[in-house]
Formats: C-alpha cells, sequence, structure tokens
C-alpha cells in the first residue's frame, strides 16, 4: 500500500542580497532561501523552526578534494546537462523515512528532485515532505522489490537493511547508490574492520568474534582495561556497545549487549583525546571531496554536539582528512559516507566506524556550507557534479535536541528551548516531527553560526541558561584594542572611535607585555576563539606588546607605534618594522591609531560586503569633504579662507 501525506502549511521565504555578494552564479547553483515551515500534522501542533539572522563569510578552511573531481570531456558535459534537465523526471527511492530522509526530501525539493521513502510508520518524519511514501518494512524483500520498480536510483538512510535484497536487485538491473557491497561492509561492525584493516587503515586493535567468558577474558588479559566490547550488527547512537571497566564487570557488559548469541566482538580501548568526524561525498564518477574536520561530543554514547570545524593544529585536520579520504576510497558507489575518527594523545588518528548516508555529525552542513550533506548525497547518486564542501561561515555548533521527558512533558521542554534557541543570533532550529516523545530520542536540533566555536559556545549557554550565561545575545568584539598603559588611551581611542563609526564591535583592554605577561599570553592565544578578527596594539619605546602578541596569535596584528617623551616615536616605529621574520606585524604612521582602525575595517572587508560598501561610502565622503574645502578656496582665495 503507497500514503501519500501532504500538510497544510506556510513558508515564509526571506534573503540577504549581500548573502550572494561572494559566489560566483553558475548553471549549477541554487538560491538558497531561509524557509520556515508550520505544519498542523496529525493534529498536533509541532512546528519546524527555522531562523538565520547572521551573516555569511568566505570560507575559512577549504577540505582536500580530487584533482579529477571536475574533469569533463565533452559527454560528460552531456550527461551532466542532460541529468539537470531530467531531475524533475528523477524518482530517488530512499529506504528509511526518518529525520535524514526527511532533511533529504527538503534538499531534494530545491532541485525538483522526486523522493520516494520506505518506511514502516504511517507518521514517519519524511512522510509529511516525501513525493510519495509506501507504508512497508524495508527489511521485507518483496515489500523492497516492489518498491525500486518505481524509483530510478534507490539508496539508504540507514545501513540496516536486507543487503542480499540490494545485491539481488542490482544482479536485475537496479541502480543501488553505495552498492549493496558497501552496506554489506558497513552493516557488519566486524567486517568493517576486517575491511578496514586490509586496506591499510589506522584502527584500534579488535579481536574476532567472541563465543564465551573465557575468551573475553583472555581479550581483557590481552587488551587491557576498560575493555570495549561491540555487537556485530544494529548497533547505533551508542546501543550495541558496552564498556567493561574491569574482570568483573564483564558479565554485565555481555548480558547488557543481549549476550554471546548476538555476535559480540572485541576492541582495544581507544585512549582519546577528541572523536572527530569527516563527512566524504564520492560521486558516481569515483570523485571524492572531503568536508572539514569537525569535533564530536558524546553523552551516554550519543552524539550530543559538534562542533565545525575542530580546533586542532592543521596537521591533524590533514591527517583525518587523508584517513578519511583513503576509507571511502575502498567502498563502492556514490553519495555521502560519515568517517568517524580517535584523536588520540600522541596525535595518531584512527578509524572507528563508517556511515554509508548522511550523518549526524553532518547536519550544521545545512546552515554552514555551501553544499549541504543533503543535497551532496542527491547530487552523487543521481550523477550530478559534486558541490563545494567548505564552509561558509567561520564556525558552527550543532546541537542535538534528545528527548529530556516521555510524552508532552518532553514536548513542552523541547519547544522551550527551541523559542530560546530563535532569540539568538545566527541560530537555525529543526524539528523533526516525531509522533512520539521518549527520552534521549533525537527529536530535532539547532544550528548555530558565527564568528568562532568560543562565540557560539557562550550563545549556546545562553540558550540553555546555563548560570552566568543568561543573556548574551549583543555582538562579539572582532577587535580588540590593548595597550600597555592607560596612558596610551588617549591615542588608541581615535581606533576604537573610527570602528564604532562603521558599526564594528570591540574591545578595549590594557595588557602589559612586561607588567603583566600572564594577562597578555592568556589574552593573544585565546583571542580567535572569542571570535576576534584583528588586533590593534599600542606600541610604546621598544614596541613589545605587538610582537609578543603576534607570536601568539595566528591573527593579524597593527601596531600602533605611540608617540613618547623622548624620540618622538620613532624608536616604536623602528622596533615594529624590525620584527623578526615570520611574525609580521603591520603598522602606520606615529599616533595614528584612525589609519589602524580604517585597516582593519578593510581587512574585515575583505569577507564582509556590507563593511566594504561601508568602506567605499567612507573613501567617497572623504574625497566630496576635501573637494569641498578646495572649491571654497578657489572660489573665496586663500586670505579669506584662512580667515573664516
Amino acid at each position: 500500500m503507497a500514503v501519500f501525506s501532504s500538510p497544510t502549511f506556510e513558508a515564509v521565504f526571506s534573503f540577504e542580497p549581500s548573502q550572494f555578494l561572494s559566489r560566483p552564479p553558475s548553471s549549477l547553483s541554487l538560491c538558497f532561501f531561509s524557509v520556515s515551515i508550520a505544519a498542523d500534522n496529525r493534529n498536533r501542533n509541532h512546528r519546524l523552526w527555522h531562523s538565520s539572522s547572521s551573516k555569511l563569510y568566505n570560507p575559512t578552511f577549504a577540505c582536500r578534494a580530487s584533482c579529477d573531481s571536475h574533469e569533463t570531456d565533452s559527454s560528460h558535459r552531456k550527461d551532466h546537462d542532460s541529468s539537470v534537465h531530467d531531475l524533475s523526471k528523477k524518482i530517488v527511492g530512499v529506504l528509511g523515512g526518518g529525520q535524514l530522509g526527511r532533511m533529504l526530501c527538503q534538499a531534494a525539493s530545491k532541485m525538483a528532485i522526486k523522493v520516494m521513502v520506505l518506511d514502516p510508520s504511517e507518521n514517519c518524519p519524511a512522510s509529511a515532505l516525501a513525493y510519495d511514501h509506501m507504508v512497508g518494512s524495508f527489511d521485507d524483500s518483496a515489500t523492497v522489490e516492489e518498491f525500486a520498480k518505481r524509483c530510478e536510483v534507490l539508496t539508504v538512510e540507514t545501513e540496516h537493511v536486507d543487503v542480499a535484497t540490494l545485491e539481488k536487485l542490482e544482479q536485475q538491473g537496479i541502480d543501488c547508490e553505495p552498492k549493496a557491497s558497501t552496506i554489506r561492509i558497513i552493516q557488519d561492525k566486524y567486517l568493517q574492520k576486517v575491511h578496514f584493516s586490509r586496506h591499510g587503515i589506522p584502527l584500534p586493535e579488535f579481536m574476532e568474534q567472541i563465543n564465551n567468558l573465557e575468551e573475553t577474558k583472555r581479550a581483557g588479559e590481552l587488551y587491557g582495561y576498560p575493555l570495549m566490547i561491540k555487537s556485530k550488527r544494529l548497533a547505533y547512537d551508542g546501543r550495541g556497545n558496552a564498556v567493561a571497566k574491569s574482570e568483573g564487570e564483564l558479565s554485565s557488559a555481555i548480558d547488557v549487549l543481549g549476550g554471546f548469541g548476538h555476535g559480540l566482538y572485541v576492541e582495544k580501548w581507544a585512549s582519546f583525546i577528541k572523536e572527530l568526524a569527516v563527512i566524504v561525498a564520492r560521486g558516481r564518477d569515483n570523485s571524492i571531496l572531503c568536508y572539514p574536520v569537525v569535533e564530536t561530543i558524546h553523552k551516554e554514547n550519543i552524539c550530543h554536539m559538534v562542533k565545525a570545524p575542530v580546533d586542532v593544529p592543521w596537521r591533524i585536520r590533514k591527517l583525518a582528512n587523508d584517513v578519511a579520504y583513503k576509507a571511502i576510497s575502498s567502498l563502492e558507489g556514490a553519495g555521502v559516507f560519515a568517517v568517524e575518527l580517535f584523536l588520540t594523545r600522541d596525535g595518531q588518528i584512527l578509524l572507528n566506524e563508517v556511515a554509508p548516508r548522511p550523518h549526524n555529525s553532518g547536519h550544521h552542513t545545512i546552515e554552514s556550507c555551501y553544499t549541504s550533506q543533503f543535497e551532496q548525497h542527491l547530487r552523487a547518486v543521481v550523477g550530478l557534479p559534486l558541490g563545494d564542501p567548505s564552509m561558509k561561515t567561520p564556525a558552527a555548533i550543532m546541537y542535538n535536541l534528545l528527548g529530556e521527558d516521555e510524552g508532552e512533558p518532553g514536548f513542552k521542554v523541547a519547544h522551550q528551548l527551541i523559542a530560546r534557541a530563535l532569540e539568538i543570533p545566527g541560530a537555525t532550529a529543526h524539528w523533526y516531527d516525531k509522533p512520539e516523545m521518549r527520552r534521549q530520542r533525537k527529536m530535532g536540533h539547532v544550528t548555530l553560526v558565527g564568528p568562532s566555536v568560543g562565540v557560539l559556545e557562550a550563545r549556546l549557554k545562553s540558550m540553555l541558561r546555563e548560570e552566568g550565561y543568561e543573556n548574551l545575545n549583543e555582538a562579539a568584539p572582532r577587535v580588540g584594542i590593548v595597550m600597555g598603559s592607560d596612558s596610551d588611551l588617549p591615542v588608541m581611542k581615535d581606533a576604537a572611535r573610527i570602528l564604532n563609526m562603521f558599526g564594528v564591535s570591540t574591545e578595549v583592554r590594557i595588557v602589559s607585555a612586561h607588567r603583566t605577561p600572564e594577562l597578555m599570553y592568556s589574552y593573544a592565544s585565546s583571542a580567535r576563539e572569542r571570535g576576534i578578527q584583528v588586533i590593534i596594539a599600542g606600541a610604546g619605546g621598544a614596541a613589545h606588546l605587538p610582537g609578543m602578541v603576534a607570536s601568539l596569535t595566528p591573527l593579524p596584528v597593527i601596531g600602533v607605534p605611540v608617540r613618547a617623551s623622548t624620540l618622538d616615536g620613532i624608536d616604536s616605529l623602528l622596533s615594529i618594522v624590525q620584527m623578526p621574520r615570520g611574525v609580521p606585524v603591520a603598522t602606520v604612521a606615529v599616533n595614528n591609531a584612525t589609519n589602524a582602525g580604517l585597516l582593519a575595517v578593510r581587512m574585515l572587508g575583505v569577507g564582509d560586503a556590507d563593511l566594504l560598501a561601508r568602506m567605499n561610502q567612507y573613501q567617497e565622503d572623504t574625497r566630496d569633504y576635501v573637494l569641498t574645502k578646495a572649491e571654497k578656496l578657489r572660489k573665496d582665495g586663500w586670505e579669506a579662507y584662512l580667515n573664516q
């Protein structure tokens, strides 16, 4: 039986022209509008909320991409032209209709791709948005075969499907993406480990299937404790994992997993300092693109929060990308894959597991990247060129809305949190419209975008009403103005005034390189995470402050030589321009903090169309002011001009 749900909805479209200035138009570019849909579904007033008020920025970190990913000859271009032209005729079948299927439907609507879902629940999250919804089990072979006949391409939102049926469909010529061979490897976590081990992917040590308590004890003796015990199959969102902290806990851990009959294996505990993830897209032409590396934070084995990009050295990001790229290169088929990784204390990257579908760690891409993971998955499976995976905002945090109570009390708590989220600058709330509320169930998520992860963490704490963070909706400072003494303030105030005139938020601090070195170190090393983008440092005498600050931060530093009682500030100027190689500090004329402020505005304007327009206006106003004075001098003569 096929069931199609079509809710009553209202859509509100809004966009800022400045959001489109930084991206060149192309035949495949899509205009992204903020859409707010209010659906009265199943007689419940549970709404999907969407808010976006933050500016968009140029990407700050471009992930590695295959050099061959966009190489096309004329025949390929013809195929792509045909694919784009026929998009509205394509039907993509998705096995599963949960929140991932729902967000695939939302992405598909922008490209007029029709998405059908197969899900046993009449009220599954995707049912309200899908082109068609067949009610039935994706574990039932006959149902899947019937469903596949209605689709041009078949894909999945869960790996827990009947692989034998997919293999049979592929033999019949049905287009399955990713391939059944990949799903077979991924859905058995032990087979995953064996496969990736054979391809030289770094992994935690693991042991083949354990069949009794004695074998498990021997694994504990070999690997030590804590010991990770995992189910081979049907493991997700923390289910299927159990940790034994000692030999005495082995029996209870095995009982939690349902006993040895469920198929268990053992992994050595990975002593990690961060859990990372990389969303990887693979096209039908085997081109591969990686999204920026993110940090995932789990509570009770469930993804709680995602921070993008991860705050680790570039070398670690590259290593994580390389491992993810190599892992997905070893699989077959097109689509989006999530590669979960461990960063160990000694700087190694170990692969934890892979999902052959869009993933919780990639939800932030809807707001933070030029191509969301959901649009990317559709592009890949239907044969379109892969989109740009880089971030269009400096930072993003995704926060999962997990059920905090059962039933209506849980809905009330969730909607209160959503209401607070909509007060936060740069926040977008997603509600999955699931009919039942349960504890720890994923009901929605909130994505925050902004100037830095540190700023977003503070805004998130404000949303969660954490103590000391009750009201943090004011703009975070973008420029830091520092000086070694308040005696520099009469000069440095001019930088603050010019930045205020341009609407640039600032902070002014006294930070002495000599008298408060710890404070200077703390300020400089934390500036980027607090959202500071440029630092202006007053420099008197030997000008140690600009150089020390520049050595502690990757941000641009502008030194202002401040005139002292001797040498007229020339000593400060010469000190700044003689900084050692590798510690760049820009500078301006002695006591000219105004120019330092203007230079900071120009630096920020590279990624801010509004500031760039304001700077253009400032230059025009300055020109007009000079021309007015020149005309007055010409008309009145110099003597009258001077006497006025």
